[in-house]
């Protein structure tokens, strides 16, 4: 089984070696850089799987960096800072992270942390044994779960992160049921950022601008008070 693959992106050389060995001991393949620059050729001639990237980088910073990657990816990312706030959190994710973890952190969650944004366990498979389908239709909407992919009523692809992705099989597998945002943070396999309300809302309202993006009415509605239910029907094919 081929290795997966991060990119490392941190201008503190201790800290990027250490990290990047901690990488390499539990499994991965790990390409470093310490600048903008160097992002750029490590993610060259092979297939990446995921970048960790430092908020505070020397020149261009890991906010614009991020920014300039979602323009054409949807790799998944990792944000790591000495910013812990919950405003700069709420902003990583805003940006299209998928997750954000405050330096100084523990090796074992930095690990969990990209394992839960790497894995994709039961979204991925189809089940001819009456589990979960590899195809789920709503309001013209289609899921490929084999494919990880949405695709509109026009037919158009919506590009998707990784955390969008999980938080929509979260919706479409307990429609018409309000489900708490703790409840949510719980479900869908990638954690996002902490357990805060926030950081569940900016997620939420990520994925409904993208559907609003493609044409409807995004079919999460928000329950006062509660949380949020996925107000439509589901089929499965």
């Amino acid at each position: 089984m081929t290795a997966q693959t991060i990119v490392l992106v941190e201008d503190d050389p201790t800290l990027r070696m250490l990290t990047a060995r901690l990488l390499q001991e539990n499994g991965y393949a790990v390409r470093t850089a310490a600048t903008a620059p160097e992002m750029w050729i490590a993610l060259e001639g092979v297939a990446v799987d995921m970048i960790v990237l430092d908020l505070m980088l020397p020149g261009t910073n890991g906010i614009d960096l991020c920014r300039q990657i979602r323009r054409t990816s949807d790799i998944p990312i990792i944000f790591i800072s000495a910013r812990g706030s919950d405003e700069d959190r709420v902003l990583g994710l805003e940006l299209g992270a998928d997750d954000y973890l405050a330096k100084p952190f523990n090796t074992r969650e930095l690990i969990a942390r990209i394992r839960a944004v790497l894995r994709r366990g039961p979204m991925s498979d189809t089940d001819g044994g009456g589990g979960r389908k590899s195809e789920i239709r709503f309001d013209g909407w289609i899921v490929s779960l084999s494919r990880r992919e949405l695709r509109s009523p026009t037919g158009a692809i919506v590009d998707l992160t990784g955390a969008e992705f999980d938080l929509l099989g979260t919706f479409i597998d307990q429609p018409q049921r309000v489900i708490g945002r703790e409840r949510l943070i719980e479900l869908s396999r990638t954690r996002v950022g902490d357990s805060s309300d926030r950081s569940i809302d900016v997620l939420v309202s990520r994925l409904r601008r993208k559907l609003t993006a493609a044409g409807g009415k995004p079919p999460i509605v928000t329950v006062r008070g509660v949380g949020y239910m996925f107000n439509a029907p589901v089929s499965r094919a």
